[in-house]
């Protein structure tokens, strides 16, 4: 390569100038004899590895999508039959924590669930308190306590819980459902939505394309949605609930409930929707014995050590 390189220096003319360039830049690299490099010019670096890919950020957690509603404290005049579950109520804390059982493990897996009962007395709004109480202390499950009565709320009253706004002011175009929405600060997964106030009509309220709007939309909002509702057959407010639920409970009462229309009510709860009847203000019973079912239900005690108030 050299000889050729010392006679294009030599040479002259248009063809050598433009392959004496070429040559040179071949020449500018030599491979090393014995070990030893004999090249007057350093070669050209390697050209650098590409640098490694920043590690991505993980992405935030994103906020819960109910974690701008308001939150209040419930204020619920003792004693009570409200929420039994941390006061030491034995019975009746078992058997809402058995409806929820039932409830969860219904083979129709209802989600709007309406608590009524034949007629007022009977304990439905304190039924529909406690059930939604007993699923919400399940992990996870976000619970909706609604009162539908529009008539004769009391919800508000037996949680000490603001009127309004609430579902009235919804469906009247008064309030958004998040300004009538309402969570409980001692159940985490409770909420709530008391009845509102409105001079409108109720059944002109829920005999709306808004009554059926909202209960489409409280669906993708929460894993149940207990509805207190009016008693069957008594106003037509009831049949526009019962149309957009899954389930309804009927509360009766023992020595209390008229019995034709108990048996009215039964006639009226379509058989598809119906789960099943709950029995309110059930005096105790005596077991059959110290050792029986009742003994091992409520923390070890006696049928007579409860009723002296004694521990085992």
């Amino acid at each position: 390569m050299s000889r050729i390189f010392e006679l294009l220096n030599k040479s002259k003319g248009e063809v050598a100038d433009l392959v004496r360039p070429l040559v040179d830049e071949q020449t500018r690299w030599t491979p090393p004899t014995n070990g030893e490099s004999h090249s007057s010019e350093v070669p050209a670096a390697a050209p650098a590895a590409p640098a490694a890919p920043a590690a991505e950020e993980a992405p935030a957690a994103e906020p819960h999508p109910l974690a701008h509603i308001r939150t209040l404290s419930l204020r619920i005049p003792a004693p009570s039959p409200l929420l039994p579950f941390e006061n030491g109520q034995w019975r009746p804390n078992e058997q809402y924590r058995i409806l929820r059982t039932k409830i969860s493990r219904h083979p129709k897996q209802p989600q709007v669930i309406v608590i009524s009962s034949p007629a007022s007395g009977d304990g439905k709004s304190v039924t529909a308190i406690n059930t939604a109480g007993a699923l919400s202390l399940k992990s996870g499950a976000e619970v909706l306590l609604l009162d539908a009565d529009l008539r004769k709320p009391v919800m508000h009253k037996q949680l000490g819980l603001p009127q309004s706004p609430g579902l009235a002011d919804v469906l009247a175009g008064a309030c958004t459902l998040d300004e009538a929405l309402v969570h409980t600060r001692e159940f985490p997964n409770l909420y709530a939505i008391t009845s509102g106030t409105t001079s409108v009509n109720p059944v002109e309220l829920l005999d709306s394309r808004q009554w059926r709007d909202l209960c489409a939309r409280l669906r993708t909002m929460f894993r149940y949605v207990i509805i207190d509702s009016p008693p069957v057959g008594a106003v037509a407010d009831y049949a526009l609930i019962q149309d957009v639920c899954d389930g309804i409970i009927l509360v009766v009462r023992p020595d209390y409930t008229d019995r034709n229309l108990c048996r009215q009510s039964l006639d009226l709860v379509p058989k598809a929707k119906f789960l099943g009847v709950l029995l309110n203000c059930v005096p105790d019973w005596a077991p059959l014995g110290q050792g029986g079912s009742d003994y091992y239900y409520y923390g070890g005690k006696t049928y007579a050590d409860k009723q002296n108030g004694s521990a085992a």
